[in-house]
């Protein structure tokens, strides 16, 4: 069993955010696959599930709110009892340029406070994670950055991303995560 975690914030006033490229690599998934995500209140997310290749994928989206993500997810790592191994987590990063994507098998948070929180509920720093690049932004305060929309320019950018690390979440399930990783850093 795998489970493929989007970071967000959840409702309207967060939807096609900076920081919510997670939750769109999440429901491009969900959409490609035929996946319905219900809110699971015990699971503090949307949680759906399908079949792919025999094996059973789950696809979340905390609802928690970026900074307690790692709540909603060892709750479902607990229900499920899934290990660090199971988990792939996709998330923004400030510190690439926009639309530029990344996969590691483990890090530091970097300054993200949805991958602090994935740190302290998993109890390290292993476990995959796809990173999508927002860049910095060039005035202004970081918060106002991260929760603000894509200019149309950065759109050019962030949907061919997201599909790119959509297909690599795939390419996990069939060649492994460090293939996948391979062929997407490349």
């Amino acid at each position: 069993m795998k489970l493929f975690v989007g970071l967000g914030n959840p409702g309207r006033k967060y939807a096609d955010t900076r920081h919510n490229v997670g939750f769109m690599v999440i429901d491009e998934l969900a959409r490609k696959w035929g996946v319905t995500l219900a809110e699971e209140k015990k699971f503090k997310g949307e949680l759906g599930s399908v079949h792919v290749g025999g094996e059973k994928i789950l696809l979340l989206k905390p609802t928690t709110y970026m900074n307690l993500s790692g709540e909603s997810v060892q709750a479902v790592m607990d229900f499920y009892d899934l290990t660090n191994e199971d988990v792939v987590v996709i998330y923004d990063d400030l510190d690439m340029e926009v639309g530029k994507v990344r996969g590691r098998e483990k890090g530091s948070a970097g300054g993200h406070n949805g991958i602090k929180s994935m740190i302290l509920h998993l109890a390290g720093e292993e476990f995959k994670r796809f990173k999508i690049g927002i860049d910095k932004s060039p005035y202004g305060k970081t918060t106002d950055h991260v929760l603000g929309k894509f200019t149309t320019e950065e759109l050019d950018d962030i949907g061919p991303a997201i599909m790119r690390v959509a297909r690599a979440c795939e390419e996990t399930l069939t060649i492994g995560f460090l293939k996948a990783v391979s062929g997407l850093n490349n």
